[in-house]
């Protein structure tokens, strides 16, 4: 053997090569992100939607036993004998609007009014109505 110093090699990743990989996860993070959070939002109106279905049915139970629906002052606490779980909030945690008789000579009508839960709006902020059909609450 000779007796030549013999270089050790130190494992791991330099400062720049950390670098680099942080810098490309942040790019992916910031092309990723907000896709993912539109497909969020999405998901938020669809579920009201689908709530919203759900009281159309109690109401509807209610209406055959009471023969008519309740009125704004009774609200949707009049409906929670005929859910399965108690009355639901919107999917951003705000109460659904009831009122009866509803707009345009329809009986009712349940309202989200979105994530801003102020009257109108749009994207994320719009309104689902339980008289529009559940593809339009989306778009």
């Amino acid at each position: 053997m000779s007796n030549t110093p013999i270089l050790k090699r130190e494992n791991g990743f330099s400062l720049i090569e950390l670098l680099v990989v942080m810098v490309i996860i942040g790019l992916l993070a910031g092309l990723v992100g907000p896709k993912l959070f539109h497909h969020v939002d999405t998901a938020k109106q669809k579920d009201a939607a689908a709530q919203i279905s759900m009281l159309e049915e109690a109401l509807d139970m209610y209406r055959l036993d009471h023969h008519k629906y309740p009125s704004t002052e009774e609200g949707l606490a009049a409906v929670k004998t005929y859910l399965k779980k108690e009355l639901p909030m919107d999917p951003w945690g705000n109460p659904y609007h009831y009122k009866s008789p509803g707009e345009e000579d329809r009986e009712y009508e349940i309202v989200s009014h979105g994530a801003d839960n102020a009257q109108g709006g749009e994207g994320v902020n719009m309104d689902i109505v339980s008289w529009k059909s559940a593809t339009n609450a989306t778009k």
